[in-house]
């Protein structure tokens, strides 16, 4: 926006005052309590109210002084929607005390976080074993302890993010069912698409229209859900052999492998903008476990457990920042580790898959969080 010479209300008055007095020939009386000065602060305060009105005005008629439902009209005149928050998904472990039975976790079944302010509902996932479809469910079979079912937020946003360990309360009563939890994070949620980030997604949509570029086929891959990443690799086949006029995009979501029904999703977004006569294809990354051990020392002052969560917590969250293709470096770990908290005063013992070096990844593979023995 161009720069505009604003006033204050007390800037106002005193313009109007100075002026008005120079236009004057004799000493006009501005003293508080005098006509001259009331009727000064009178239109002083009208004069404010339209310069306010006028800034409004200026400020949304443009992307990137506009902000929240000014920013949305805005860009809805270019078909343009803000990306929606999202809800986390993540796996917990129902398990009973006597596994004489065979018992069945429905469909629909809602579990919360401990202190009650996150629900997640069973749903559906063919890639389970324990889910039976004809079941509606997933079965614990009889003389089995317990069973992994797939779990979605009833909130969305990253709320609905929570640590391992704390969705640890049945809502209702499933008959020989007596516990949940999670075993790892849920870290996968995001909130609405910020104003910052929309407009930053206005500029790549403008620039991929009408063009069969890469750019073009990044944007339609974002376009669909916020914490996407990818890779594009062009004349080549996903195992490697030279096909020319073929390309293929591996994606990540928030740090995970995204499902079917994702990859479908952006399959169907990059073959509207592909240019024609081109093919390809969408692959899930494929992940490689960073297995992680240390031994950390705490100052006097810290609960040892604690900081020990902190440093797992820590590392995960670094672990879920690495994109497609990129490198795990061994001697980040320490750095890590050491930022968590100032209780930690020493790291030693540290192994990265049972060595020293770093972990590296293809243009196909990324990095997750595997087993973390910090001690």
């Amino acid at each position: 926006m161009a720069s505009i010479n604003q006033w204050s209300l007390s800037q106002a008055i005193g313009n109007m005052v100075a002026s008005t007095q120079a236009k004057a020939k004799v000493l006009l009386d501005f003293t508080v309590g005098s006509v001259n000065l009331a009727i000064i602060e009178a239109v002083a305060q009208v004069v404010i109210w339209l310069e306010g009105l006028i800034l409004t005005l200026l400020a949304v008629t443009r992307a990137a002084t506009s902000s929240g439902s000014d920013l949305d009209s805005w860009m809805a005149d270019y078909g343009l929607t803000r990306l929606a928050a999202t809800s986390s998904t993540g796996q917990v472990t129902f398990s009973r005390f006597t596994p004489t039975y065979q018992a069945v976790v429905p469909v629909g079944t809602v579990v919360q976080t401990a202190d009650g302010t996150q629900q997640f509902t069973v749903i559906a996932d063919t890639t389970q074993t324990a889910y039976n479809a004809t079941l509606g469910g997933y079965v614990i079979a009889a003389g089995i302890s317990g069973a992994v079912a797939t779990v979605q937020a009833v909130n969305a946003g990253t709320q609905t993010n929570v640590l391992a360990n704390t969705v640890t309360t049945l809502t209702q009563a499933v008959q020989y069912v007596d516990t949940v939890t999670n075993a790892n994070p849920f870290a996968n949620a995001v909130d609405t698409e910020t104003d910052t980030a929309f407009r930053a997604r206005f500029v790549t949509y403008i620039n991929s229209l009408s063009k069969a570029t890469k750019s073009a086929v990044g944007n339609a891959i974002l376009a669909v859900q916020q914490g996407l990443s990818y890779v594009l690799v062009e004349n080549q086949t996903y195992g490697g052999a030279t096909q020319m006029g073929y390309f293929y995009a591996v994606v990540a979501l928030n740090g995970a492998v995204p499902g079917s029904t994702l990859l479908n999703s952006i399959a169907n977004a990059v073959d509207a903008v592909r240019p024609i006569t081109s093919t390809f294809g969408v692959f899930a990354a494929a992940t490689v476990n960073a297995n992680i051990a240390m031994t950390i020392t705490t100052s006097s002052g810290y609960t040892h457990s604690a900081v020990v969560t902190q440093v797992q917590t820590a590392l995960q969250s670094y672990i879920a920042t690495l994109g497609i293709g990129q490198t795990l470096a061994y001697t980040r770990l320490a750095q890590v580790a050491y930022d968590a908290s100032p209780g930690v005063t020493g790291v030693s013992a540290i192994t990265l898959n049972g060595g020293t070096s770093d972990l590296t990844a293809t243009q196909q593979q990324l990095i997750v969080s595997g087993t973390l023995s910090i001690t």
